[in-house]
């Protein structure tokens, strides 16, 4: 709990309309897309990187912690505040600061939402890809901090790659800003990118300057249906080997498949095995000679059927597969871990073969589909907590999932970060001295470990550390 002059304090910094106490208040900040919750003590709302900045000083002087947060959409509980303390959201900071025609940039505050931004610049013919699936809901600040991807940037990138340069508030309360808005800049360390991804643990964005692309003129989709997941996995390596570089490469398995289709009656035929969604993007006639070199390539590896879409209606009803699934999981099970391994996109077909060793071995449903231009698979591991041992049986399969993409020199976290789920697990991807050069960077710049708190590295060693 926090003493009575804290709250008071808060309350002088944002105004009192800006600072919620009341648990029906604070509730609604304690949870994210995990399954887990933590109620704070106070939320606040800054205007601003000065308001922000000021909640840091008192937090270093009063010895309470901070938990950044934008819309809460995260699959980790980075923004969990697990020790209570201060949640400080930032969607009050959600203006477009500007859109630079001529540089080719825009400068934005962290509580823009992602959507909203794309439509903004698409109107002006500009283009900013990433697309996390949260992307109707999720703000850009937390997409920086987490790196967050999405289909797209099997071709483009993740967010980090768009990311020129930040207004930060570190943890002590000063306010810097890196980067610049020049495509070149090698003055210093590059703190941008360091700040990228750190799941709001060294610093609170307040400002992200990002770099923009000319809107394509048109696009094309495509879903075919392929007798087996090798097939699908032999197509990806294909096209890509052919020098064809999609927008997006999508697949889903068949129990993905499964899922959707006894849900939604999609038509999607009784043989086909695993589905890719392909999407490409650029000049009207040159798309076209794409999608049909496409459809040449993967014809003998196994293709059931190929659907090719028209115009921008049918693209969408193609895209309802993929959009589909996530509503469709319930079915199977109430409750879901999903994680989002990353491994060679050669090696794809090889551990979805892993999972379902797995899968068999702990007698629990096992889902899978994801961004396989990039080898980027979302596990959904299916359980009922009302059944005793499934959750238990559920933290051991995910384990063995994260070693067997270890394995094949991949990793366990490609775009939802660390934060408290994964945390357990670090450990087997990164060594000792991985960690420890970490630590001290988080500790260079939050001496006082008030800034997100027993987020990413063990929290006992951590504290330790601190």
């Amino acid at each position: 709990m926090l003493a009575l002059s804290i709250i008071e304090e808060l309350r002088a910094i944002v105004g009192p309309e800006n600072l919620a106490t009341e648990k029906q208040d604070l509730i609604c900040y304690g949870y994210d897309a995990t399954q887990m919750e933590f109620l704070p003590s106070a939320v606040v709302h800054p205007a601003n990187a000065e308001e922000t900045a000021a909640v840091l000083r008192l937090a270093n002087q009063r010895t309470f912690p901070v938990f950044p947060r934008g819309a809460g959409s995260g699959f980790t509980g980075g923004a969990l505040p697990k020790a209570g303390g201060v949640v400080l959201v930032t969607t009050r900071m959600n203006r477009i600061l500007r859109i630079d025609t001529e540089n080719l940039i825009a400068e934005v505050e962290p509580g823009v939402v992602t959507e909203d931004f794309q439509k903004a610049v698409e109107k002006l013919g500009l283009f900013y890809p990433p697309d996390p699936a949260s992307l109707k809901f999720s703000t850009l600040g937390g997409n920086v901090a987490e790196n967050a991807g999405g289909p797209r940037c099997v071709k483009y990138g993740v967010t980090k790659d768009f990311v020129m340069g930040l207004e930060l508030v570190l943890p002590t309360g000063e306010i810097i800003r890196t980067g610049t808005e020049t495509y070149k800049a090698v003055v210093g360390y590059d703190l941008t990118r360091l700040l990228c991804g750190s799941e709001g643990t060294l610093g609170v964005i307040t400002k992200i300057i990002f770099k923009l692309l000319p809107l394509p003129e048109a696009k094309k989709t495509m879903l075919p249906i392929f007798d087996s997941i090798d097939g699908a996995a032999q197509a990806v390596s294909t096209i890509i080997g052919a020098k064809i570089i999609p927008t997006t490469l999508e697949f889903m398995d068949y129990a993905t498949l499964q899922c959707v289709e006894k849900r939604f009656n999609l038509g999607i035929p009784p043989e086909g095995r695993a589905v890719l969604l392909i999407e490409v993007d650029g000049d009207r006639e040159l798309i076209e000679k794409q999608a049909a070199r496409i459809h040449d390539l993967i014809k003998p590896l196994g293709l059931v059927q190929f659907r090719a879409a028209k115009d921008n209606a049918e693209s969408e009803a193609l895209w309802k597969v993929r959009r589909l699934v996530s509503p469709s999981l319930r079915d199977v099970n109430p409750h879901k871990f999903n994680e989002d391994i990353v491994v060679p996109r050669s090696k794809v077909p090889v551990v979805i073969r892993q999972i379902e060793k797995i899968q068999q071995k702990y007698d629990i449903p096992i889902v899978n589909f994801g961004h396989a231009g990039d080898g980027n698979i979302h596990v959904n591991v299916m359980i009922n907590k009302e059944i005793p041992g499934q959750e238990e049986k559920a933290h051991e399969a995910i384990k063995e999932i994260f070693q067997a993409a270890l394995d094949l020199n991949g990793t366990m976290s490609g775009e939802h970060g660390v934060g408290l789920a994964k945390q357990p697990y670090i450990e087997m991807e990164l060594t000792p001295a991985q960690i420890k050069v970490m630590q001290g960077i988080k500790l260079s710049l939050d001496p006082n470990n008030i800034l997100n708190p027993g987020k990413i590295f063990p929290w006992k060693e951590f504290s330790d550390a601190a």
